[in-house]
């Protein structure tokens, strides 16, 4: 019964979702060209609310716990699971003050409204998943932005989404380039749970009545040992992922 309601529940979020998009890439373009950066930021935050209000037409239901102070004068590197691309808006919105930015793959940088907009123009970086040395580089200049602006960087290392909620082998590279070019960024591990229950059927229709939740984990000083660094935030944010159910 619940997979039968979510079909026209889909279609009305699919509805308003795309409708944010077309809204608001207009307005990004005409903060990025005329009035500048943080104008840009504040429409970027503002269209991530909007498609995280979306969602409720899913009955989707968010909470975001900080308990820690973050700081907003240094980098932050802010390191995460990966369960669905519902995962971004939420960073970007309860962590806007943080200015995140993404490593994402190249081919979301044309034919998104908004979204490629963004990812190309507001810091993120595109990444050839098949060009290892293109990766490598942009990754390395994402670093060097949030250095230089005192800025955050998101990065999933598990590379792609888990489909099932159960952590996948965390990848050490895009990790190690990143602090190696921000070497005074904060390491802030991040645990986001029941994400990937939104795409339990697929890409249509949406699950429904889901409660997301997002944990940032104790935030770990970049003291160059790098094993060490990469161990500990892999722990810390597996142990606050929940045994999918």
């Amino acid at each position: 019964m619940q997979k039968i309601l979510a079909y026209p529940l889909t279609a009305v979020y699919f509805l308003f979702f795309g409708l944010a998009l077309l809204l608001f890439h207009p307005i990004q373009w005409v903060c990025f060209n005329y009035i500048g950066y943080n104008a840009h930021k504040a429409s970027v935050s503002i269209l991530n609310l909007c498609l995280l209000r979306c969602t409720h037409f899913l009955g989707t239901t968010y909470k975001f716990k900080n308990p820690y102070q973050l700081p907003t004068d240094r980098p932050l590197i802010i390191v995460s699971n990966h369960q669905s691309m519902n995962d971004i808006p939420p960073i970007i919105w309860f962590m806007r003050k943080y200015h995140p930015k993404f490593v994402s793959k190249i081919e979301l940088g044309k034919g998104i409204p908004s979204v490629s907009y963004n990812l190309r123009h507001g810091g993120s970086v595109l990444i050839d998943r098949k060009d290892s040395k293109q990766a490598l580089v942009q990754i390395a200049k994402l670093g060097k932005y949030i250095e230089q602006h005192n800025r955050s960087a998101v990065i999933f290392p598990e590379g792609t989404r888990s489909r099932t909620g159960h952590p996948k082998k965390f990848q050490p590279t895009g990790l190690k380039i990143l602090m190696k070019n921000a070497p005074a960024a904060l390491i802030v591990p991040l645990s986001i749970n029941n994400s990937w229950k939104m795409l339990r059927y697929g890409k249509f229709p949406y699950g429904l009545g889901n409660h997301l939740t997002f944990d940032v984990q104790q935030p770990i000083e970049n003291d160059g040992d790098f094993d060490r660094i990469f161990a500990l935030v892999q722990e810390r944010v597996k142990n606050g992922i929940h045994p999918p159910q």
